[in-house]
């Protein structure tokens, strides 16, 4: 998988959690621990976008 199809992927999820972090919280009966887990896994994907995105490329 090439580095450009990869970050795609990661960016697909990170966003696909962002709209199930937008439903958790829009149901009240939602629990707290998973809307925590939710943002922990985000906060994750976007960290290693950004390593992936400041890695030197080589030709």
């Amino acid at each position: 998988m090439s580095l450009a199809s990869h970050l795609e992927e990661l960016q697909r999820k990170h966003g696909d959690i962002d709209r199930e972090i937008d439903e958790a919280l829009a149901h009240p009966s939602t629990d707290d621990l998973e809307i925590a887990r939710l943002k922990r896994r985000k906060l994750a994907l976007k960290d290693q976008i950004e390593r992936l995105k400041s890695q030197p490329t080589t030709h």
